[in-house]
């Protein structure tokens, strides 16, 4: 049996960081460079948000540029990584008898092309994504995370993408080195411990963690995929964060990474 891989939950923000060379970009470098290279990535993107259950089956996934407002540049970013149609049907049996569609439409947005062209910069790491049902409590994608556990011992790297703190509306656009707000310090630390003690519960339940939560996950599309990547976590595994930092005051990088 091969050496188990890890999942991971990457702090996406700014599409403009799938450009940039800054100290989110190169830990994220840095992780494609440490851990064992998978045979292919089932990613969770905070941007394929539906009212369904869905993995991209087709050969060659599009590059979806699915933002708008930036600059041109951004917008002729290719990343042509393959497709895994094998490991979608696998992914699909994994969660029956959950319906799973098999969709040939959807692709590869920012929230994975972003992270991904850093991690594996040449885009020769196979990637098929995964939809979060919108529709579903955050408890359902705790148990999606479970389902999709074994796959991290066939060489399949698990990768949700989102932000554990995401506030756009406090956001600090076209500003440089904002301050981050105190509520989402807070927050953060307040997940980070939990993460570190292994008490998935309120993380699952974080309706319950208080004004800190509210103010942190107004909308819950950034926050589901962590649930994803700590509902993978094996006993004993440890959780390390090998990327950090808050950006604009109100978007955490947190990297979490289990195994």
């Amino acid at each position: 049996m091969s050496r188990r891989l890890p999942a991971i939950f990457l702090g996406h923000g700014n599409p403009m960081n799938a450009l940039l060379r800054n100290s989110y970009t190169e830990a994220w470098l840095c992780i494609g460079e440490t851990i064992s290279r998978p045979k292919a990535v089932v990613a969770v993107s905070a941007h394929w948000f539906v009212p369904e259950v869905g993995v991209t089956v087709m050969a060659a996934p599009r590059t979806i540029h699915d933002f708008g407002g930036f600059p041109r540049e951004l917008y002729q970013v290719q990343y042509p990584a393959p497709g895994d149609p094998d490991l979608a049907r696998r992914v699909q049996g994994l969660l029956a008898p959950m319906p799973v569609r098999l969709d040939d439409d959807w692709g590869l947005d920012h929230g994975t092309w972003s992270v991904l062209r850093h991690v594996y910069p040449a885009a020769d790491v196979p990637v098929v994504q995964l939809s979060i049902d919108e529709t579903q409590p955050p408890a359902f994608h705790y148990e999606m995370g479970k389902r999709l556990a074994p796959l991290r011992d066939e060489g399949v790297l698990v990768v949700g993408s989102g932000n554990i703190v995401h506030n756009l509306h406090a956001y600090a656009w076209g500003r440089h080195a904002a301050d981050p707000f105190d509520w989402a310090v807070r927050f953060e630390q307040q997940a980070r411990a939990l993460l570190a003690a292994g008490e998935h519960a309120p993380l699952v339940d974080y309706d319950a963690l208080g004004r800190d939560a509210v103010l942190s996950i107004p909308t819950p599309d950034h926050y589901l995929p962590l649930l994803y990547v700590i509902g993978a976590q094996q006993p004993g595994e440890a959780v390390t964060f090998p990327v950090a930092g808050v950006d604009g005051g109100s978007v955490s990088m947190l990297a979490v990474q289990v195994g």
